[in-house]
């Protein structure tokens, strides 16, 4: 979507609000000093119930970063998906070891649309109205669980997505690239509604401030009438963070997108900055 007066939506969005205490709060200082506009929760998220009204107070926009991976255990029992879960309870830790599973049939589509059923109800019970899903380690590109993420959506009325996009030509990213075309089509089908353009991963937990301006200047340079850069802040001083061992930079996220060089770079781009619902109501 483009105003008339030329400028294009930038939505940057924060993820994982409930990993840690320390991410929460830098999420929420991200918004209120600098360029966050969105945010996307984690309902199983060990810090989200205790951090949820704060965001629920600050008026910052809320999407759905629905899990079934990673370090933290899902909000329904074992019992209740065992095709998620090991003998632990567990999701499995990594999007390789889950891709897997669902490559050889082991994941049950009925088993995801109970656990993201009940991490919706996480949110909606905290009062968050989401805005737009995506998936915890960009999962629903996976075409199983991004079906499943699209249909529970529709059925709320959510009417946006994340479509993750990679400049990269590894073999991995190959497969990025494939993935994201096929979530591109069925989100159009579904009629939900996606940024034109996207950064976020290749930069995942190294959005320097140099990382940053670089990125929005392309993203700038692209064209697109609307745009996601996916970030990843969080505070310094965050002991909680040492169970998830990812190699991220959480706290120069968060100065980075304080900055001054980063709201220059928006400006200087054409952007203004906005909401994945300003996306919805255009495409409506």
């Amino acid at each position: 979507m483009t105003d008339r007066g030329g400028q294009r939506l930038l939505v940057v969005n924060a993820d994982d609000f409930g990993l840690t205490p320390g991410v929460c709060r830098g999420i929420l200082t991200a918004h209120e000093r600098g360029i966050v506009t969105s945010t996307t929760a984690l309902a199983v998220g060990p810090a989200f119930d205790a951090h949820a009204g704060a965001l629920r107070d600050s008026g910052l926009a809320v999407g759905a970063h629905l899990c079934a991976v990673g370090e933290d255990p899902p909000v329904l029992s074992a019992a209740e998906v065992p095709s998620l879960v090991d003998g632990r309870g567990r999701f499995p830790l990594t999007w390789k070891a889950f891709l897997a599973r669902a490559a050889r049939g082991a994941v049950d589509a009925d088993d995801l649309r109970r656990e993201f059923t009940a991490q919706f109800e996480v949110l909606c019970g905290a009062g968050l109205s989401p805005t737009h899903v995506d998936a915890h380690q960009n999962l629903h590109l996976w075409p199983q669980v991004g079906a499943v993420a699209i249909e529970l959506a529709t059925a709320r009325g959510i009417g946006a997505l994340r479509v993750t996009r990679t400049l990269s030509w590894s073999p991995v990213s190959l497969g990025v690239r494939a993935l994201s075309a096929d979530l591109r089509r069925r989100a159009t089908r579904a009629a939900m509604a996606f940024p034109a353009a996207s950064t976020g991963l290749d930069e995942a937990g190294h959005l320097s401030t140099d990382a940053l301006v670089a990125a929005v200047a392309r993203l700038g340079r692209g064209g697109a009438p609307s745009a996601e850069l996916a970030a990843h802040p969080g505070e310094v001083d965050d002991p909680d963070r040492s169970r998830y061992e990812w190699g991220y930079w959480w706290p120069d996220e968060l100065e980075a997108l304080c900055s001054d060089r980063a709201r220059e770079a928006v400006e200087r781009a054409g952007f203004r900055l906005g909401t994945f619902a300003e996306l919805t109501v255009a495409a409506r």
